[in-house]
């Protein structure tokens, strides 16, 4: 059986062009299992109901893989520390913002306490030297506080649109290499 992606945004969402919404578009035509979710009111995120949302989307679509982007890792890390989640296969935490990100729109988040579980069996978490929402010290910090490998881009910034991930083709064959398993 075909293995299930879910990809999850942050703040803003990720439409076009952003790599989520590329992946999105490049999975389905390959693989045909995968799940964009989008929130309500992502410009103006609330904890609790985004919280609601993926939690809904975990339970309906049962996702093997799971692809967070920036305020959606850290609403992992809610989920996970508050709820008892099924381990997924894989999970890529991409450009997650600082554990105590200080920005007024999405303060209700923040902090934010490390998970002891993220529920994967493979965590892999990806940030940037130059993320203006986590510094290089606190991704290599926080790598350290949960034991799992980490990739780190060269001048990525936020790894979004903005920074130039609109196409994003080493997450593709990354994602091919584990759904081909």
């Amino acid at each position: 059986m075909a293995k299930k992606v879910l990809l999850v945004h942050g703040w803003g969402g990720s439409d076009f062009p952003h790599w989520q919404s590329w992946l999105a578009g490049e999975l389905a035509k390959e693989y045909g299992y995968v799940h964009f979710l989008h929130f309500s009111n992502f410009d103006a995120p609330k904890l609790d109901v985004w919280r609601d949302e993926l939690e809904k989307a975990l339970e309906d679509f049962r996702p093997d893989i799971v692809i967070c982007h920036s305020l959606a890792n850290t609403l992992w890390f809610h989920l996970a520390n508050t709820t008892i989640l099924k381990t997924m296969e894989t999970l890529y935490l991409v450009a997650p913002p600082s554990m105590n990100c200080e920005v007024s729109e999405i303060q209700e988040f923040f902090p934010c306490q490390t998970p002891k579980n993220l529920f994967a069996k493979e965590v892999l978490l990806i940030g940037s030297t130059n993320d203006p929402y986590m510094n290089l010290k606190e991704i290599h910090q926080l790598q350290k506080e949960f034991g799992v490998e980490l990739k780190v881009l060269e001048n990525a910034g936020h790894i979004n649109a903005e920074s130039g991930f609109g196409e994003w083709p080493w997450i593709l064959e990354d994602l091919k290499s584990k759904l081909s398993n």
